[in-house]
C-alpha cells in the first residue's frame, strides 16, 4: 500500500522533506489527494454500511393452540428473545383489547376475541410488528 504524507507546499514543489526523518517525500496534490481522499471516505462509508446490515429487527409469530386461545411468541431478527416486549391486542375500532409483556420464554397466550383484532408487538419507535387476526395460523 502506498504512503501518502501531506505537506503543504508551493504548486511548482515536488518534493519536500519529512519534519521527522528529513527524507525526501512525494508531495501528493490535485487528483491524487482527492482519488486517496475519495477512497478513504468510501471505506469509512462501507464500515458504516456495514454495520447497519448487523442491525436486528422485532419478528413476531402467533398460532391458536385451539379455537378459543391464542398464543404469540416474539424476538428478534437476529435470534435473541425478547422478554418484557409489549404485546398488545388492538380491535379494529381502536379499543385495546389486551396490554402485556412477553414472558421470560418471549411469549404470550390470551384468548381469542370476539371482533376482528390485530396484535402488536412493539419494541420502541418504529420497531413495531402488527399481526392481523386473518394470518394467526393453527
Amino acid at each position: 500500500m502506498a504512503r501518502f504524507d501531506f505537506f503543504v507546499a508551493k504548486p511548482s514543489q515536488g518534493r519536500k522533506l519529512h519534519p521527522a526523518s528529513g527524507q525526501a517525500v512525494l508531495v501528493q496534490r490535485g487528483a491524487g489527494a482527492l482519488s486517496a481522499a475519495l477512497r478513504l471516505a468510501a471505506g469509512v462509508g462501507l464500515c458504516v454500511a456495514s454495520a447497519a446490515a448487523w442491525a436486528h429487527f422485532p419478528v413476531g409469530q402467533c398460532k391458536a393452540l385451539d379455537e378459543h386461545t391464542i398464543q404469540c411468541k416474539g424476538g428478534f431478527s437476529d435470534g435473541s428473545n425478547a422478554p418484557g416486549l409489549t404485546l398488545e391486542v388492538i380491535s379494529y375500532d381502536e379499543k385495546t383489547l389486551v396490554s402485556d409483556k412477553l414472558d421470560k420464554n418471549s411469549s404470550i397466550t390470551f384468548k381469542r376475541p370476539a371482533v376482528p383484532f390485530y396484535i402488536l408487538f412493539d419494541a420502541g419507535a418504529g420497531h413495531t410488528v402488527e399481526v392481523d387476526h386473518t394470518q394467526v395460523g393453527s
